[in-house]
């Protein structure tokens, strides 16, 4: 067995274990924590096949923004998943049954599948002098530029309206307003006492 080999089923296995964690925990931080676990193990995979670009936008995008942010929703929303989960029972059996369905259409698919005689002659890459990154951004900052900045005015759209449904103002905190101060005349602002001699403020 290769050292390729070995790898490669040490971060399945820990990523398939931490996958059911994830489900299995009764702490909604554990959850996140194994989620977090899972990602880090299927980029590690991404690397073993050549894929270094999807490992590290999957370290990068899913790490370190949607699991966080799952962490920071579920430690800020301060959810009773005790209560959340009295129901789990009487939807057991449905899950069970939607469970098998998918199990048996995953093994009809890999049982099934199979690569054509010249596919991967036919399939071969044109460019072979770049990496797998480089090759991607000639691709993705050229022939697909409006796309992706169009996604990114999508992403910039949802961060301001989690901003905007999130924000709560309080009526007890003391805040600034520009209108009002800038309106202060001086009289408003400025009070003389006249304090007689040796007798302070």
């Amino acid at each position: 067995m290769t050292v390729a080999a070995i790898f490669f089923y040490l971060f399945s296995i820990v990523m398939i274990a931490s996958a059911f964690m994830v489900i299995a925990a009764r702490n909604p931080v554990h959850s996140v924590l194994f989620l977090i676990l899972a990602f880090v193990n299927a980029s590690a995979l991404f690397v073993l096949v050549g894929a270094e670009f999807l490992a590290m936008i999957l370290v990068v995008v899913y790490v370190g923004a949607v699991a966080v942010l799952f962490l920071f929703v579920v430690m800020m929303l301060d959810v009773d998943f005790a209560e959340l989960k009295q129901g789990f029972l009487q939807y057991l059996p449905l899950g069970a049954l939607i469970g098998i369905v998918v199990a048996v259409e995953l093994i009809l698919v890999v049982g099934g599948w199979s690569v054509a005689p010249g596919a991967k002659a036919t399939n071969a890459p044109a460019i072979t002098a770049l990496s797998n990154t480089e090759a991607l951004g000639l691709v993705l900052y050229t022939r697909h530029v409006y796309f992706f900045q169009a996604a990114g005015f999508v992403l910039l759209t949802a961060m301001i309206g989690a901003i905007v449904l999130t924000l709560r103002h309080k009526p007890d905190v003391k805040r600034q307003d520009i209108s009002e101060q800038n309106a202060r005349t001086r009289e408003e602002a400025v009070e003389v006492k006249k304090v007689p001699s040796r007798a302070g403020v």
